[in-house]
């Protein structure tokens, strides 16, 4: 097992919250220019890597570009600013943390609230609301409302590290897709695949699968593969129907979430892939949240025959997202042998 670690680093840790997915956008577009025949950018900013096949179908795999992060809404007359969310979170994971605000240039701020030694006994008892929170800048007003705008996207602020056998940092949702979309058409880039393969890395996944419902309906393919993380729940006090999927234990294969019941024949194809090549699966069945799946599956003329490779991720939304190096690994095989074999299946109703 070979991981370009570098390469999983700098994407991870290049921002980009929906919306505003520009330079997430040049890197992916630097990467897989040499790997395919032809990159395409649509008005959304959608980035279509496209590699031509043998038959007359069309296979798309959908990874997000997009990470969880904020908005700038108000500047107040001290210089602190105020942030709307775009994306998930758990207010409570936004204490002590650092962020990162985009404006004219990058500047650190941190997220504050009321200390804990002047809060009212209710106060205290009481859970975090997003609302309870504003972005410190360390500088006077005058600076900020000179860098500072409203509108301007503002990332988390997290290093990518190694520990153990796992990765660990911010934004392994969906940076860790990127990825392996990146690889797995790294490793497709001398093999003749039997259809037409449009690895898209799209937009605006975190409010609203947007950029997936797009690029569907342009491609409008025949078969479709969502790229994501899930959650791991196996962690002290989960109850093993509560875990979801485990990490180390392999790549996991959809069956359904809370927006797509996979096609049958995908799951069962994705199963007998595995097992022919010796590859360490897991299934999954997440009961809330979504992926692009449901956008390639439904976003075109008749529906496409949709699955998808999801990547075991322990502490989701969080600066502390943690993945295994061989599920990653595993997830990138999966994928690669998928598209090379997705002719020599029987795709009948049965």
């Amino acid at each position: 097992m070979s991981i370009n670690t570098s390469l999983l680093d700098t994407i991870c840790t290049t921002p980009g919250v929906p919306g505003f997915e520009q330079r997430v956008r040049e890197l992916v577009i630097k990467e897989v220019t040499p790997l395919v025949d032809n990159v395409e950018v649509d008005n959304m900013g959608n980035v279509y890597a496209i590699k031509r096949g043998k038959g007359d179908k069309r296979v798309m795999i959908g990874a997000h570009m997009d990470e969880i992060g904020f908005i700038v809404t108000h500047i107040d007359d001290k210089g602190f600013i105020r942030f709307h969310t775009l994306g998930g979170f758990d207010p409570k994971t936004l204490t002590a943390q650092r962020v990162i605000v985009h404006g004219k240039k990058d500047i650190i701020g941190v997220m504050a609230s009321k200390p804990i030694h002047v809060m009212t006994p209710d106060e205290r008892n009481k859970v975090a609301k997003i609302q309870d929170y504003f972005i410190d800048t360390g500088m006077r007003a005058e600076e900020v409302k000179e860098i500072v705008s409203v509108g301007d996207p503002i990332t988390r602020e997290r290093e990518f590290i190694e520990m153990g056998d796992c990765f660990n940092g911010k934004s392994l949702d969906n940076r860790l897709a990127v990825f392996i979309l990146i690889e797995t058409l790294r490793k497709l880039k001398d093999q003749e695949v039997p259809y037409d393969v449009y690895g898209v890395f799209t937009v605006q996944e975190e409010v609203g699968i947007r950029g997936a419902n797009v690029s569907s309906l342009r491609i409008n393919p025949d078969f479709g593969f969502g790229l994501d993380t899930t959650i791991a729940f196996d962690l002290p006090g989960a109850a093993e129907h509560e875990m979801i999927t485990r990490l180390g234990e392999g790549t996991a294969i959809k069956i359904m979430d809370a927006s797509t019941i996979c096609d049958y024949r995908m799951v069962k194809f994705m199963k007998e892939i595995a097992d022919k090549n010796s590859i360490k699966w897991q299934s999954e069945i997440l009961t809330a949240g979504g992926t692009d799946t449901s956008g390639i599956q439904r976003m075109t003329g008749g529906g496409s025959i949709a699955g998808a490779v999801s990547i075991p991720t322990r502490h989701l939304h969080q600066v502390i997202e943690m993945a295994h190096k061989e599920d990653v690994q595993g997830s990138i095989d999966l994928l690669t042998a998928c598209v090379s074999e997705i002719d020599q299946y029987d795709w009948s109703f049965k």
